[in-house]
Parts: structure tokens; C-alpha cells; sequence
């Protein structure tokens, strides 16, 4: 099988690390599409359908290679929760996800515009965190890392010791469920990532 060489549309570090740490070669092409939820479908649609346009926007000027688009947002009660706009909303995200449980939903697609392959899915984890102090928010929030972060919050950098548990893939959390994006790749005969063993 053909070894393809990966594009990733999206500029997450967290995205990059872990395609890196997996041992998959890929370039980086910023999507520039809008990223705005659709009031009339729910959270997992909406990911999907931002994760697709990511993957069509980049295939465009890649039509010979695979490219991954993704989407991750987190849901509490129902209410998705993006990125912070600065810190006081962020304080305001990690003070509701403080003792509660929330999803953390990735949408991911692929697009091979040269093959026609056109590839949409997405992963739910659920996770619960402690109750967190008041002053242990403003001392993480004041250090910058929730800014970028859907829901406000790393879960393997300064957040992680707040998770009392989760249920379903972990790199999900980070932003990238790597064993189902492994999985479709192989399901659509497209060769990025390296043989395991």
C-alpha cells in the first residue's frame, strides 16, 4: 500500500504532538473556515460538519493527498462550551465544569478530493471533575494555558489533576481521538500512519 503524506488542517499543537508522537509525517495547511455552531443540529453535528469543511478547504489545494480536518468542543447540561474569549470567561468555563461531569467531542473527517473519499466521524468522552477551589482556577487561568482551549482547560497539562474520572478515549480529552482516526484511515485504504509492533 501507498505511504501517503498527511495534511493536516488545523493549527492545534495539541493536534500536531500527537500525529508527531504517533509517527505520522504530515504538513500543517490553516484551515480559515468558521468555526460558528448551527443552533438547529447538536454538538456532534456541528463537529462534524466544522471538521469537514477544515478537511474540504485544505483538499482543495491538496487534491492528491489525505488530509484530516477536526473539531473539539465540550458539552455541559447540553450547552456547548468553546474556547474562552479571555480570562474572566475562562474562570467562568472552569467554574461550571468544577464538580460536574461534561462530554468532550471531537468531530474529525478526511478528504481525498483526487479519490473522492470523503470521511466523517466523531467521539464522545465523558469526564468528571473534582470540585475545584476557587483560587486553584484564578492561579491557572492567570498562567494562560485555558486560553485556546476548548472548555478552558489542558487535561495533560495543569487541568489533569482535576479529572476524578473519564470514560472513552483519552487523546479525545487532548483534542484528537487517535483510535478511531487510525481506524478510519486504514477502513479507507489510506497508508499515513506507521505499521504497529
Amino acid at each position: 500500500m501507498k505511504r501517503y503524506k498527511l495534511v493536516l488542517a488545523s493549527t492545534s499543537p495539541r493536534r500536531r504532538e500527537l500525529l508527531a508522537m504517533a509517527g505520522v509525517e504530515f504538513i500543517v495547511s490553516p484551515p480559515g473556515v468558521g468555526e460558528d455552531f448551527l443552533p438547529d443540529i447538536g454538538p456532534r453535528e456541528n463537529a462534524e460538519r466544522i471538521a469537514m469543511d477544515k478537511a474540504m478547504a485544505a483538499s482543495g489545494l491538496y487534491p492528491d493527498d489525505p488530509v484530516l480536518g477536526a473539531d473539539t468542543v465540550v458539552v455541559l447540561g447540553g450547552q456547548v462550551i468553546g474556547k474562552p474569549v479571555d480570562a474572566q470567561d475562562a474562570e467562568r468555563m472552569l467554574s461550571a465544569l468544577s464538580g460536574n461531569e461534561h462530554q468532550v467531542v471531537t468531530g474529525f473527517a478526511i478528504a481525498h478530493g483526487a479519490k473522492g473519499l470523503y470521511y466523517k466521524s466523531s467521539v464522545v468522552t465523558l469526564v468528571r471533575f473534582k470540585k475545584i477551589p476557587a483560587f486553584w482556577i484564578r492561579e491557572y487561568v492567570a498562567g494562560g494555558e485555558p486560553l485556546d482551549k476548548a472548555g478552558a482547560y489542558a487535561i495533560q497539562g495543569g487541568a489533569g489533576e482535576w479529572v476524578e474520572s473519564y470514560s472513552g478515549s483519552y487523546t479525545n480529552i487532548i483534542g484528537l481521538p487517535m483510535e478511531a482516526v487510525r481506524e478510519a484511515f486504514w477502513r479507507l485504504g489510506l497508508d499515513v500512519f506507521p505499521a504497529e509492533g
